[in-house]
C-alpha cells in the first residue's frame, strides 16, 4: 500500500458528521500506524495530502498544526522541509495531562484512590520481568531514605526518592498503560501543592514501616511471587494514604488556627 492511497474508513450509518480537520488528523494517525512510520520519517508532501483528502490547503495545514501541537509531528520549512514524525516523550504526554487537570481541584484522596487500585496490579505485572539489576536499583533507592535527613533539602530529596522507587517498579511492567498511569500519579504527587507541603514535614509517612514494606516487596519480586507483591503493595498504599490524609488534616487545622489567632497588638509610639 502506498502512502498516498486513501485510507479513510467506510462511512458508518448514523454516525454524525465530524469536522473535516478532525477527520484528516485521524486519517494521518492511521496512516502513521498502518505504514509503520517512526520518528524521522516524513509524511507525504502538503500538495499530496491536499489531493489525497480532497481538502483545501488551509484545512490540511490546520490538521498538520493540530498534530504538531499534539507532539506527533514537526513541520520544517525550507529545502528538505515537510512534516516529520516525532517521538512523543512521556514527559510531554504527562505535561499535557497535568495541564488538563490543572483546574480540576485534585486532592491527595483522588490520587490515592487510584494508587490503591493500580499500584498492586503494577507490582504483580512487574514481578515476572524485573531482573536482578532492577532489584538492586530498588535496594539502592531505599538507602537514600533509610536514615534521618541532615537538613530540609535532604528530607525533600528523600521524599522524591520514595516516589522514584515506584517509578522503577513501573519500568518493568509489561502493561504500558498501567505503567504510564502509575508514573503519572507519582508525578502528580510531586507537583500537587498540598502534597509538597506535606513532604517538607519531618515524617510524612512512617519511615520504618514503609521501608519494611518495600523490602518485603523486593523479596517477593525476587521470589517471582506476584500475588505476594500485590498484597504487600496494597498494604503499603493503604498505610501511605492514611498518613498523607492525616497530615493533610493537621496542616489544614494548623492553618485555620493561625488564621483565627488575633494579630499581635501594635505598640503605641510615644511623642
Amino acid at each position: 500500500m502506498s502512502l498516498h492511497d486513501p485510507i479513510d474508513p467506510p462511512a458508518r450509518a448514523g454516525r454524525p458528521r465530524r469536522k473535516r480537520t478532525d477527520e484528516i488528523v485521524d486519517a494521518i494517525k492511521r496512516m502513521i500506524v498502518e505504514h509503520g512510520l517512526g520518528p524521522g520519517d516524513r509524511l507525504p508532501q502538503e500538495r499530496d495530502l491536499i489531493s489525497q483528502f480532497a481538502a483545501s490547503k488551509g484545512t490540511v495545514r490546520e490538521a498538520l498544526k493540530a498534530l504538531e501541537v499534539q507532539g506527533l509531528i514537526s513541520v520544517r520549512t525550507g529545502p528538505g522541509g515537510g512534516a516529520f514524525i516525532e517521538r512523543m516523550s512521556e514527559g510531554r504526554a504527562m505535561s499535557l495531562l497535568s495541564n488538563f487537570l490543572f483546574a480540576k481541584n485534585l486532592s491527595i484522596a483522588n490520587i490515592y484512590e487510584m494508587r490503591k487500585v493500580l499500584e498492586p496490579q503494577l507490582a504483580a505485572s512487574a514481578t515476572p520481568h524485573i531482573d536482578e539489576a532492577g532489584l538492586k536499583r530498588l535496594e539502592a533507592i531505599i538507602k537514600i531514605y533509610d536514615h534521618e535527613p541532615a537538613d530540609a533539602t535532604e528530607r525533600w530529596n528523600q521524599r522524591m526518592a520514595e516516589l522514584d522507587f515506584h517509578g522503577v517498579v513501573a519500568e518493568y511492567s509489561d502493561n504500558p498503560i498501567l505503567a504510564f498511569t502509575c508514573r503519572f500519579l507519582q508525578r502528580l504527587l510531586k507537583e500537587l501543592t498540598i502534597a509538597q507541603d506535606i513532604y517538607v514535614q519531618p515524617e510524612p509517612v512512617s519511615r520504618a514501616s514503609g521501608i519494611q514494606h518495600q523490602r518485603d516487596l523486593i523479596a517477593a519480586m525476587r521470589a517471582r511471587d506476584a500475588a505476594a507483591a500485590a498484597a504487600i503493595l496494597a498494604a503499603h498504599m493503604d498505610e501511605a494514604e492514611k498518613h498523607m490524609l492525616g497530615l493533610q488534616a493537621e496542616l489544614v487545622d494548623r492553618f485555620l488556627i493561625e488564621e483565627a489567632a488575633p494579630a499581635p497588638a501594635r505598640k503605641r509610639r510615644t511623642a
